[in-house]
Formats: structure tokens, C-alpha cells, sequence
């Protein structure tokens, strides 16, 4: 007989997700080399150094969590997908991220590092994604949220997460907060629209991938452009739509967690 799946009280994924955003700014003060330059990873160093340890550590800390709550299908497999016309989330997001990467430099580093960014990347996806729009989610569903403010909710934390870049970074970083929690959604809208939480893993990799490869050289690199383009035309198509995605008069995706 399977084990009947826990429950999580929406204060205790805040909980969680506070020990998951100290543990790893911890895991980042402990191994990161003095001096680094934030989310900058032009180096075999500095992405083993810089980047391994606070995915993997991050990685763990939401993995096993899952397993724990016994949530892995909720978790990992979307209920209620919403209609097909919001695939032009994760469309539109994979081509602007292909566009954008820094083939160029890549390919001066080699297939080495580019794999073993690639595989960096790729945690940050697993870990951040399984935190927010995995756990999140299905505990502000559990909670009885409905659908919209599941999604604000979750957003909204994910990118207050990420205000503590502005105590090592400054407060030219604050504008990263609002950036990130529009971000949230899009990676949420992911989930929703492809049906499988792997795929907002996946995505979530290719951008950051993307992001950083646009860093590898001290020159400007105008491919980041791009994503700056998606970012700002995803939020008007997010904000169009809100209302369509999210009707006033709606139920709560039913989650699947045992109560």
C-alpha cells in the first residue's frame, strides 16, 4: 500500500523555502572564490567553485523535500493544464534563449566547459524550480488558493528570494526582484502549459545558460539583448492574458495531496 503524502502548511513552505535561501547563501560564502563577480562564470574555476556547490546543495534540499512530503507526482505532474495558446510561453522562451546565447565565446572555451556550465545550469533549473513552482505550488494549492493568487503568490516569493543578491550585489540589483517574480510566472505558465514540471527544469537551465554565456567575455555581448526583449514582451503578453488564464469566477486546480 503507498504511503499517504504529507501536508505543508503554506508558513511551512515559507519556512522551507528560508532554510533552502540560507543554506545556499551560506553554501556560497563557504566556497566561492573571493572577489567573484556575481553570476559570472567564465572559467572551469569558477563555475565548479562559483556554481556547482550551490545547485547541487540546493538541488538536495528541494529533492528531498519532495520525497519526504511523498509528493512526487503532484510535484512533478500538472493536473489541469491550462489551453494551448499558452505554450507561447515556453515557445517563445526557448527561441529568444537559442538567439541568445554566446556561441562565439562557447566555442573559444570549448566543449568541456560548455558542458559542464550546461550541467550548472541545468541545477539551477532543478533546484529553483522544484522549490517554487514544485512545492510552492502544491502547498498554496493545498491551502485552498485559488489558481490566480497560486501563481502571484509563488511568483512573488521566488523573486523575493532573490532580493538577497542586493546584500552582496547593492541595490542596483533590487531591480532583479520585480524582474525575477515576473520570471516566476513565466516558468509557472510553463508548468501549467506543458503539463510536466521537468520541462520548467529544462527551460529555467537554457535561460540562466543563456544568461551567463553572455557574461563569459568582458566585452558587451548584444545577444542578452534578446532576453531582455522576451522578458519585457512575456510580461505584456502574462499581463494581457491574466484574465483569460485566470477568470474572476474560478475553482482551485484540485491538488492531488492526501489530506
Amino acid at each position: 500500500m503507498p504511503a499517504k503524502a504529507r501536508r505543508l502548511p503554506v508558513w511551512g513552505f515559507v519556512l522551507l523555502a528560508a532554510f533552502y535561501l540560507v543554506t545556499i547563501t551560506v553554501t556560497d560564502k563557504v566556497f566561492s572564490a573571493s572577489g567573484s563577480e556575481y553570476a559570472k562564470f567564465n572559467t572551469t574555476s569558477a563555475v565548479l567553485h562559483n556554481l556547482y556547490p550551490l545547485v547541487i546543495v540546493g538541488s538536495v534540499i528541494g529533492l528531498v523535500s519532495v520525497g519526504l512530503l511523498r509528493w512526487w507526482g503532484p510535484v512533478m505532474v500538472e493536473q489541469e493544464r491550462t489551453p494551448r495558446w499558452t505554450l507561447v510561453f515556453p515557445i517563445l522562451m526557448l527561441i529568444c534563449v537559442l538567439g541568445a546565447i554566446n556561441y562565439k565565446a562557447l566555442g573559444d572555451l570549448g566543449l568541456g566547459f560548455t558542458l559542464l556550465l550546461l550541467g550548472g545550469t541545468f541545477l539551477v533549473g532543478v533546484s529553483e524550480e522544484t522549490m517554487f513552482r514544485g512545492i510552492g505550488v502544491v502547498s498554496f494549492r493545498q491551502a485552498g488558493f485559488s489558481e490566480g493568487w497560486v501563481a502571484i503568490w509563488t511568483a512573488a516569493l521566488f523573486g523575493l528570494g532573490h532580493s538577497l543578491n542586493i546584500i552582496d550585489n547593492g541595490l542596483s540589483q533590487a531591480p532583479q526582484v520585480l524582474i525575477t517574480a515576473f520570471a516566476g510566472y513565466f516558468f509557472y505558465m510553463v508548468r501549467r502549459s506543458t503539463g510536466f514540471l521537468v520541462f520548467a527544469w529544462l527551460l529555467h537551465g537554457l535561460w540562466d545558460f543563456g544568461t551567463f554565456t553572455g557574461k563569459l567575455t568582458d566585452e558587451t555581448y548584444m545577444g542578452t539583448a534578446i532576453l531582455i526583449v522576451a522578458d519585457v514582451v512575456l510580461a505584456i503578453i502574462a499581463l494581457a492574458t491574466i484574465r483569460k488564464v485566470f477568470p474572476k469566477r474560478q475553482d482551485t486546480v484540485a491538488s492531488p495531496v492526501e489530506s
